[in-house]
């Protein structure tokens, strides 16, 4: 098997090491990919570091044009790529392919937000003592950022890096998780076809032990993190000085009122349960039911989920497939049965074959088990019954998580009011928390980050405002 090089300063290049990714579902080697020694990453953060002034200065025309080349070359390539994902990362097909799509729309929002940008001009003049004086306000980029993504969305979260530092000018490095890093080489490969200046972008698919010396490093001023809470702070906690970006978990509540279309709450809430099997920070895996409805709900949720195809994510009839590895689905088994222990009461799945979890239904969950408390990442939801909206809304803030909540209700005083007392980056009414539009302001509260994705808040998050006063003009 082909070594896949990694990308250094915008070229293909080889480590001394090298890194075999394997197929979550059935073990099979899928790519071995070449490591960078550390003077190579060194050699990264030296280009990017060089280069950073080019970068903020290239023409707006010209990040337009090479993201949406980007978007481009991935409709071209999308079955390719789907495959890829599939395969390293043990995504059905099904679901690939709709990350394919919407990386392709992730770059070419970010093209058009491009040509969008433009200075401010603000009159000075209000008082007498700035007569002649006028502002101009611009946002100029930070300097290089450090990229570090998850596994889950290998394609589509690192583009929600790579497009809004391209659109703003600030070079970029790309850390991928070591388990899924052959997406994030392969977006590297049509980078390359841009033409955008050396040491613009690597890809360096780093172990996670070697992470420190680049989040350490001054010369990338941001570090743009997607992953597990207790790593982020630990992050901003060595690097306080730096901009740091956190896109972090979350314990996702779906919340089903008395007057919801209990038939689309319980489809929705089956499969972004176990969509990605679970291994999403806002698939539902909080269920909280008005009591009123509740055996209504409850009589049509487990059936939905029993229906779900689980199995060889390469099938295109399935839609639940494995988690990333075999202690990934260990983990969520042991938690699953230390709930059942304490007393909760299993309603449907709670089995384990390898890396594969059954979608798994809990009632009866105390509240201190870790099912409860903590981001399950696995295909597992839990019911919870409250007496009405107060109740339901308070069961939701109950949590150190607030990324993102879903209301199934009709009513328009319900949703506002959702909207008002619910502690989360995003309220999806009528809908699972699940719900991401990739050009939406997307992030959370509490631990579940700061800063947002979402390409013109990125981009506003990647820069910071200039402000220009022109003095003794006739206004």
């Amino acid at each position: 098997m082909d070594v896949r090089p990694f990308w250094l300063a915008g070229r293909p290049t080889s480590g001394d090491a090298e890194l075999t990714v394997t197929n979550p579902y059935d073990g099979s080697v899928v790519a071995v990919c070449s490591v960078p020694t550390e003077s190579q990453v060194a050699e990264a953060v030296a280009a990017a570091a060089a280069v950073r002034k080019e970068a903020a200065a290239l023409p707006i025309h010209v990040r337009a044009e090479a993201l949406a080349h980007v978007s481009r070359r991935l409709a071209e390539r999308a079955d390719e790529i789907a495959h890829l994902i599939t395969a390293e990362n043990g995504k059905p097909i099904f679901w690939a392919r709709g990350e394919v799509n919407r990386a392709i729309s992730t770059f070419r929002f970010a093209a058009e937000e491009t040509r969008r940008q433009g200075g401010e001009t603000m009159r000075l003049d209000t008082e007498a003592a700035a007569t002649g004086r006028l502002a101009y306000i611009s946002r100029v980029p930070h300097g290089p950022i450090l990229a570090i993504a998850p596994f889950n969305f290998p394609l589509n979260l690192v583009a929600h890096k790579v497009a809004p530092a391209i659109a703003v000018g600030a070079p970029i490095i790309i850390k991928p998780a070591p388990a899924t890093p052959i997406s994030s080489l392969v977006l590297g490969e049509i980078l390359a076809e841009t033409g955008l200046p050396e040491g613009m972008f690597s890809v360096l698919p780093v172990p996670n032990d070697r992470a420190a010396d680049l989040v350490d490093d001054p010369r990338l001023p941001v570090v743009s993190f997607t992953g597990s809470s207790p790593v982020g702070y630990a992050i901003m906690d060595r690097v306080p000085r730096k901009h740091v970006t956190l896109e972090l978990g979350g314990n996702a509540a779906a919340v089903v009122l008395a007057d919801a279309d209990l038939d689309w709450a319980a489809s929705r809430v089956a499969l972004f349960s176990n969509y990605q099997a679970g291994q999403s920070c806002i698939a539902v895996q909080r269920v909280i039911v008005e009591e009123s409805v509740h055996d209504d709900f409850v009589s049509r949720l487990v059936p939905a989920v029993e229906a779900l195809v689980t199995g060889d994510p390469a099938d295109e009839k399935t839609q639940v497939g494995p988690l990333v590895s075999v202690a990934a689905a260990e983990r969520v088994e042991q938690w699953v049965n230390e709930a059942v222990a304490a007393g909760a009461r299993l309603l449907t799945g709670g089995t384990r074959d390898g890396a594969t979890v059954a979608p798994t239904v809990l009632t009866d969950v105390p509240r201190d088990a870790k099912v409860s408390r903590e981001e399950v990442f696995g295909p597992v939801m839990i019911i919870q019954t409250v007496s009405g909206v107060d109740e339901a809304f308070a069961a939701v803030n109950d949590s150190r998580y607030g990324l993102q909540a879903g209301v199934f209700t009709r009513s328009l005083d319900n949703a506002f009011r959702a909207n008002r007392e619910i502690e989360a980056g995003g309220v999806i009414i009528g809908d699972v928390p699940s719900y991401r539009a990739d050009q939406m302001p997307y992030g959370g509260v509490k631990e579940s980050g700061s800063g947002r994705e979402g390409l013109r808040s990125a981009m506003a998050d990647f820069t910071y405002e200039k402000v220009m006063v022109l003095t003794g003009l006739t206004l």
